[in-house]
């Protein structure tokens, strides 16, 4: 995968040119959309991060309108040259993390219908375009995306890798937290698109742990629960200056490993 130009991911075949359909989408959508965005939305401006708060409006999401990627893509390339990459669903890991490492971010196009409003195994356009596309804006943040995916291609070959690296962007970008003014904020977006977690997770209930790379690698995550533990971190810049550390302790333990 080194050997390989930056720019692979663009001719693979497996990528199929696939764009979002805007027309396509029915009554239905556009109401499990308003839904989804006005129970949630309500709760964010007390939870959420700066950094979310200020990209849900720069990205000009609204409860009325589904996202349109024509326009979150004008508005991401005027912000930090990132853009959203059309999928059908869950890719491969090369692929994923290919993209991401050329600014693309993976987002499937169809939405969860009226009687699975709380609960999908597979992420859904709500979760991929309200939760995630927001923090799109902040470039600590994106750049921290984009050198993580940069590890994970050094070690795509290696299953054990993957696996510890999912743990760091389970903990960071799916669920993690970060502190505010003293305050305890959400920037995960499995918590932002999620109005439960959202109260569950700065409840007293769950444990809330310092950013702390080394644990998170030795920490398996759940999928089909809330979190008992999350992880906190002091800013964006405190984020993306943990990659070298992220590096060498993976290195580290996929020695051990091969031991």
């Amino acid at each position: 995968m080194t050997n390989k130009p930056k720019d692979w991911v663009f001719s693979d075949p497996r990528l199929k040119e696939m764009k979002q359909d805007y027309a396509a989408y029915k009554d239905e959508d556009f109401k499990v959309w308003k839904v989804l965005f006005e129970r949630q939305i309500v709760n964010l401006p007390k939870a959420a991060s700066k950094a979310y708060l200020d990209g849900i409006k720069e990205i000009n999401f609204t409860a009325d309108r589904i996202a349109d990627f024509d326009d979150v893509n004008k508005r991401l390339a005027e912000s930090t040259g990132w853009a959203i990459q059309v999928v059908p669903g869950l890719i491969d890991d090369d692929l994923f993390f290919g993209l991401m490492n050329n600014k693309r971010f993976c987002s499937s196009t169809w939405l969860r219908k009226m009687e699975q409003l709380d609960y999908l195994e597979e992420p859904d356009m709500f979760h991929d375009a309200f939760a995630h596309m927001p923090m799109l804006t902040n470039k600590h943040y994106v750049d921290f995306l984009e050198n993580l995916s940069g590890i994970a291609l050094k070690h795509i070959e290696n299953k054990w890798a993957i696996e510890l690296l999912s743990r760091i962007y389970w903990f960071t970008i799916e669920f993690g937290l970060i502190r505010e003014d003293g305050e305890t904020k959400i920037y995960g977006a499995g918590i932002l698109s999620s109005a439960g977690e959202t109260k569950y997770s700065l409840s007293d209930e769950p444990a809330h742990n310092a950013y702390d790379v080394r644990r998170i690698l030795n920490t398996p995550y759940w999928k089909d629960k809330f979190q008992d533990k999350y992880f906190i971190i002091d800013s964006y810049e405190q984020l993306y200056e943990s990659l070298s550390e992220i590096e060498d302790v993976l290195e580290e333990m996929v020695s051990e490993a091969a031991k």
